[in-house]
């Protein structure tokens, strides 16, 4: 049995139309007031954790139907967080972890839900993707892999939040979980 002609086809639209907003949408590209790349050991790391859910022979694998439907359910939320993240975040959107001169506290949108729904999209993508081609030790691994990269990143952008914003940004950070919803 081998992986069907249909998963493929739900990767590549489910990956295309959650990368669009970061095409679409420009982030920011001047320089901030102030960067901590300390993050992008997270995002390494984050990366690493993608790449675990594609090891193994799963091509050799069919996905049963229930995997499939749970997978359109993370991709249908992984597509709302990224775009409406994104959208939400506005000029203030960018790849590095950093504060600009004129930055805001954004709590509106998803950010009402998660403070970093663009960290809970790329986590339904690794979820979806890993539930449909991973073995479930395999799924297992990466997902805690991602994970600590994306405390690393979180804690980094908290970090610079609270600096800049003090109490405001401690008290949305008490009061909003950080990127899986209920859970803090």
């Amino acid at each position: 049995m081998k992986l069907p002609f249909y998963a493929f086809v739900i990767f590549a639209i489910g990956w295309f139309v959650w990368s669009m907003p970061f095409w679409i949408f420009k982030r920011n590209s001047a320089s901030p007031s102030t960067l901590d790349r300390r993050a992008r050991w997270g995002i390494l790391i984050e990366g690493i954790g993608y790449a675990m859910v594609w090891q193994g022979r799963f091509w050799s694998r069919a996905p049963n139907e229930w995997q499939v439907g749970l997978a359109i359910i993370f991709l249908l939320f992984a597509w709302l967080l990224s775009w409406r993240g994104v959208r939400a975040l506005g000029r203030q959107w960018r790849i590095d972890a950093g504060i600009n001169t004129d930055h805001e506290l954004i709590r509106s949108g998803p950010y009402r839900v998660v403070r970093h729904p663009i960290y809970a999209s790329m986590f339904c993508m690794l979820l979806a993707t890993g539930t449909m081609i991973a073995t479930w030790p395999l799924l297992l691994a990466a997902v805690i892999v991602f994970l600590v990269g994306t405390e690393i990143r979180v804690r980094v952008e908290d970090g610079l939040l609270t600096s800049r914003f003090g109490d405001h940004a401690r008290d949305y950070q008490r009061s909003v979980p950080a990127y899986i919803p209920f859970i803090r």
